[in-house]
């Protein structure tokens, strides 16, 4: 099944205890769906890891969540994560920038953040490294590719990944890790594992390249399933996880 298929409404008492349980219940099926899915297709345990997308989400939920494990939190806006950075703390805490970055908003980020996902210009990325602070580890970075060629999206084609790769050799400040792609949706697991494995085959033609490579940040509440089946290390759930949101 996809993770969509393990949450459940909200509860909704008046302290908010019925939500924070919901988050606990989901975060323990979510977690027990991808292992089901390593195992069935063959995938090293352990070797996918969940990103809980926290766009939209008060700190509150993120918390229950922390309190339950859960280390990794994906947010789409510096404007809405910077409250969020300062009220949660924990030494292992790691923070995804998973949405556009704004050429405005590189500083706050490069110092805020472990990962961005969504690294897609040269100007973005040059700004990034400058910013990245000399005290912190190399930003690790995702290359975003719009691997359905959507003029809606931003993202690198498919054919031009190694000559992005070949430009930010120079960033020293910045680590490149491997992959994202957000694809059209698709009906159907054929259908959905086709993208991500033309992203999956995209990467191992970059291994003499960049040996490094290790990552692929792909998949949704809606189609874990297909990106676990194509070589998934990052899969990033909210709906699934926090619930329908309410904006």
């Amino acid at each position: 099944p996809g993770a969509g298929g393990f949450y459940r409404d909200f509860g909704r008492s008046a302290s908010g205890e019925g939500k924070v349980m919901t988050i606990v219940d989901n975060l323990a099926g979510i977690r027990a769906g991808i292992r089901a899915l390593e195992q069935k297709y063959g995938r090293r345990p352990g070797s996918v890891d969940l990103l809980a997308v926290s766009k939209t989400r008060p700190a509150e939920a993120l918390r229950a969540a922390l309190d339950a494990g859960q280390l990794a939190f994906g947010e789409n806006y510096w404007q809405e994560a910077e409250a969020k950075l300062a009220a949660l703390r924990h030494p292992d805490l790691r923070w995804h920038f998973i949405g556009p970055v704004q050429t405005n908003k590189t500083r706050p980020i490069a110092a805020g953040f472990d990962w961005v996902h969504s690294v897609a210009r040269l100007k973005v990325a040059r700004r990034l490294h400058d910013a990245r602070p000399e005290a912190l580890p190399p930003l690790n970075i995702c290359i975003q590719v719009n691997v359905d060629g959507e003029a809606s999206k931003a993202g690198i084609a498919p054919a031009e990944v190694g000559d992005f790769m070949a430009a930010l050799r120079p960033f020293k400040r910045l680590a490149v890790r491997g992959l994202m792609a957000l694809p059209a949706p698709r009906s159907g697991l054929v259908a959905q594992r086709r993208p991500f494995a033309a992203l999956r085959e995209c990467l191992a033609g970059l291994a003499e390249q960049a040996p490094q490579l290790d990552t692929l940040s792909i998949g949704t509440s809606q189609d874990m399933e297909a990106a676990i089946a194509e070589g998934a290390t990052i899969v990033r759930i909210g709906t699934a996880l926090f619930g329908p949101r309410e904006y």
